[in-house]
């Protein structure tokens, strides 16, 4: 017996693009990537299959991230991914077209805001609703976000990393900067090529952060072996780097989302100030699971942060519980069609 299935929440991120079901709960994490086969401008692979052609792919075929810093930057193969997104969560057996809520960063413009309905729409949604980042990570950390109480929350995710404070069910203060999981990366590869003239990937400078980074210098160092093309010779070579050389590396991204938590601190009326004091900061996101970054954030603001369960998923988890409870958030929701 096919499943009606009418409501969806979409993570719809730089790196990732979470599909949660409610009841069901996350049934499809895959790449924000698609593959365009250049010749016909047809889209050939999207998620797991096109991240797998990343850096492999012929001329012929371009591989690429259509959100930018977590917004639409290719409206037309957004759409696209969206409804192979879409489709895959349904099966093939669903009839009706589903409520799709997705999630759009603190940051985001009116044009930003129409143009991610309008893709989930063209999609083949039936009605779709945006609602703010912050907002979903609360609800998924298990924050209850209607109370007269300040609560901090620190999103860090591929492309953008969201800082805000969350009273009576809105916002009171935020910042959304392109400063995140993907440029911390980068900055790992721009290091190892100054460093060790190695040329390395996007995929291999994860892999080494996930390893051995940390947000801030240690006393027994991790080691990894890193392997890549050498600018001078032009062969494969390796080399080892350790933890706080990688900390060393990321130094100024991290500098970069300290600054946008202690703008949005700074912006907070007094009352929540002491709430947020005695709460902690709440961070989620990929990004969050840095070794150390809590430690970096105590100590640079003064005000103790921890890492919520899940972290990865709480802004997929935030999108479900807001679409069993539409009435409840409909204050959150943010231009509906």
């Amino acid at each position: 017996m096919p499943v009606f299935v009418k409501k969806l929440g979409i993570d719809l991120g730089t790196a990732n693009t979470l599909v949660y079901m409610p009841g069901r709960g996350i049934v499809l994490n895959e790449p924000s990537v698609v593959a365009v086969a250049i010749p016909e401008n047809k889209v050939v692979a999207v998620g797991n299959e096109a991240k797998a052609m990343v850096g492999k792919a012929p001329d012929s075929i371009l591989v690429y991230r259509p959100m930018k810093d977590g917004v639409i930057a290719d409206y037309r193969i957004t759409e696209a991914m969206l409804r192979y997104y879409i489709s895959k969560a349904l099966g093939r057996w669903n009839m009706f077209k589903p409520e799709v809520l997705i999630s759009v960063p603190a940051g985001v413009t009116s044009t930003e805001r129409r143009s991610v309905i309008e893709a989930a729409l063209k999609a083949d949604a039936k009605q779709a609703y945006v609602m703010k980042e912050p907002i979903l990570a609360a609800i998924g950390a298990g924050i209850p976000i209607h109370e007269p109480t300040g609560h901090m929350v620190v999103d860090i995710g591929g492309g953008t990393t969201d800082a805000a404070v969350i009273s009576l069910g809105g916002i009171v203060a935020a910042t959304s900067v392109k400063m995140a999981g993907n440029k911390i990366d980068q900055a790992i590869a721009d290091y190892i090529k100054r460093t060790f003239n190695l040329a390395i990937g996007d995929k291999t400078a994860e892999e080494i952060k996930i390893a051995i980074g940390s947000a801030v210098a240690v006393d027994s160092e991790d080691r990894h072996m890193i392997k890549g093309r050498d600018f001078l010779t032009g062969l494969p070579r390796s080399a080892e780097i350790s933890t706080n050389e990688i900390t060393k590396a990321i130094e100024n991204e991290l500098r970069e989302i300290v600054r946008a938590i202690k703008s949005v601190l700074q912006e907070t009326p007094p009352e929540l100030a002491s709430d947020i004091i005695d709460q902690g900061i709440v961070m989620t996101g990929g990004g969050s699971l840095l070794r150390n970054i809590t430690e970096l954030v105590y100590k640079t603001t003064g005000v103790k942060a921890y890492v919520a369960e899940d972290a990865l998923y709480c802004v997929a988890k935030g999108t479900g519980i807001a679409l069993d409870h539409l009435d409840v958030y409909k204050k959150s929701l943010l231009g509906k069609r």
